[in-house]
């Protein structure tokens, strides 16, 4: 297999947005982290084909699981002491918590789906020609 399969496409296009972000959030901030930063072995090793490619982007998966949990359960925590303080504002738009919750799981599912997906693992799979 020479070519990534759709949905692994999809998922690398979507990388690479976030590695751009990335990159402007960390000239702008001076400051990085591992879960913006951590795109770029993962991106690296999907486009050339590294056979440690499918780990990293697991580890990289299971960090933004670690993630998501800490600040769900943040949300949660403060949702019980002040209700009515819990909210996302944006450019001073209020963003609906439900929508949040639905797109990060949607988001979620999807990679768990392509990294775990038989089609990704054969498009990393060394080929004899590789080794």
């Amino acid at each position: 297999m020479t070519k990534p399969h759709p949905l692994l496409a999809i998922l690398m296009f979507l990388y690479t947005l976030l590695a751009v972000a990335a990159l402007w959030r960390t000239f702008t901030t001076q400051a990085f982290d591992l879960l913006t930063l951590g795109v770029f072995p993962v991106l690296y090793g999907l486009i050339l084909r590294k056979f440690w490619a499918g780990v990293v982007l697991k580890i990289y998966l299971a960090i933004q699981t670690v993630a998501l949990l800490a600040l769900a359960t943040a949300a949660v925590i403060g949702y019980q002491i002040t209700p009515e303080d819990v909210k996302v504002v944006y450019n001073g738009q209020n963003i609906p918590i439900i929508g949040i919750v639905i797109a990060a799981a949607i988001i979620m599912t999807f990679q768990f789906w392509v990294a775990f997906s038989s089609k990704t693992r054969l498009y990393l799979k060394p080929e004899a020609a590789d080794i």
